[in-house]
């Protein structure tokens, strides 16, 4: 089959971003389709979450524009046991989860994946700005930064497998956002000005402890905050409404400002003390996905990034027996907070990550 008869499905979000991307596979020469996935059911949104109910719309609009068929497809059901009852359980375990990497890993490219070979496609392509190369001499398939530094999603995407990255396309990676708005309007695109989401899809309100109460029925559970010496020092209002290193809404009186420093989910407590007791040397994290290499069996000199929008920092990560992975930082870092990703970097290559454990203190290494 020669490159200009390959299919595509392009996976609209009802966004400028999927929409150019569509625009550019088609300049490409696939044959394109679109899919719009309805993913959070709308007893699981609050009454103002207008926005969802326009983004299908949108998506099919484009669709309509560009001449390409469109399909959609209900995922309500595998959005709510892979991705929020793994983000609810996690603020219940104490962690602080990234619930955009679950979906990017089971559905977007997992669920969406199957079926767009169930419809007879050949790749899958997303509006993320990152890139996907295959390596010629290894064959392994690399996952790369966006060249637009202010807008890489590399970081989200670190989990795929070698598998997905095979059959997925990221037309945007080598675009700025200032580019792809461009494209759209001279396109004559609905879109076109359409602003970026900011929140997670499923709390646009940002509001979490009000979702997490909506989505278990009752209200989190008061306990003790402690002082870094294990002293009681007031009461919370819930574990899960606190992250680490949040100055804000402690309602403390402690003659000088407190962050929280961790939480302990099975004592409900949450333990408090001054900004220099944030700073960690290294990290433990699990659920260690590996792709520009196979576990290494020698420590890497990498640069590091523990949250999205985040300068990489140089580190020492070294794959354990155990299949854990150690990051020892260059220099200490502020608020390692348990349940984010950490993401490791060669260059613009991303060599994989896992998911933070805990922070490790100097004194311990």
């Amino acid at each position: 089959m020669s490159e200009a008869k390959k299919k595509a499905l392009i996976a609209m979000s009802g966004g400028v971003d999927s929409s150019v991307s569509a625009l550019l596979m088609q300049e490409a020469g696939y044959d394109c389709s679109g899919v719009y996935l309805h993913l959070c059911g709308a007893h699981l949104l609050p009454d103002s979450a207008s926005e969802n109910q326009q983004a299908p719309l949108d998506a099919a609009a484009v669709c309509e524009k560009l001449e390409m068929p469109f399909h959609t497809f209900d995922l309500t059901k595998e959005f709510e046991n892979k991705v929020i009852d793994y983000f609810v359980s996690s603020y219940e375990a104490g962690e602080t989860p990234n619930p955009c990497i679950t979906c990017n890993r089971h559905l977007k490219f997992g669920a969406l994946l199957e079926i767009a070979k169930n419809l007879g496609n050949d790749v899958l392509v997303t509006g993320h700005y990152a890139r996907v190369e295959q390596d010629k001499n290894s064959g392994r398939w690399l996952l790369k930064t966006g060249l637009d530094e202010s807008k890489d999603q590399s970081y989200m995407l670190y989990s795929l497998s070698q598998k997905q990255l095979a059959h997925i396309r990221l037309p945007l990676g080598d675009k700025t956002k200032e580019e792809c708005r461009l494209l759209a309007e001279k396109a004559g695109l609905v879109n076109a000005a359409k602003k970026d989401s900011q929140d997670i899809c499923f709390i646009p309100d940002g509001d979490y402890a009000s979702f997490l109460c909506r989505y278990r029925g009752k209200n989190p559970e008061e306990g003790d905050f402690l002082t870094t010496d294990g002293r009681i020092c007031g009461r919370h209002r819930g574990q899960e409404k606190y992250t680490v290193g949040q100055r804000r809404g402690l309602h403390l009186a402690m003659g000088e400002p407190v962050y929280v420093i961790s939480k302990d989910a099975a004592a409900n407590t949450v333990t408090v003390g001054p900004n220099e007791a944030l700073f960690s040397s290294a990290l433990l994290a699990d659920r260690v996905n590996w792709i520009k290499y196979d576990a290494p069996t020698q420590p890497l000199f990498v640069t590091v990034k523990t949250r999205y929008h985040q300068k990489p920092i140089p580190a020492t990560a070294q794959s354990l027996p155990d299949g854990k992975l150690l990051v020892e930082f260059d220099l200490p870092v502020r608020a390692i907070t348990p349940g984010q990703a950490v993401v490791l970097y060669e260059g613009e290559d991303v060599v994989g990550g896992g998911t933070i454990l805990s922070s490790i203190p100097k004194e311990s290494l």
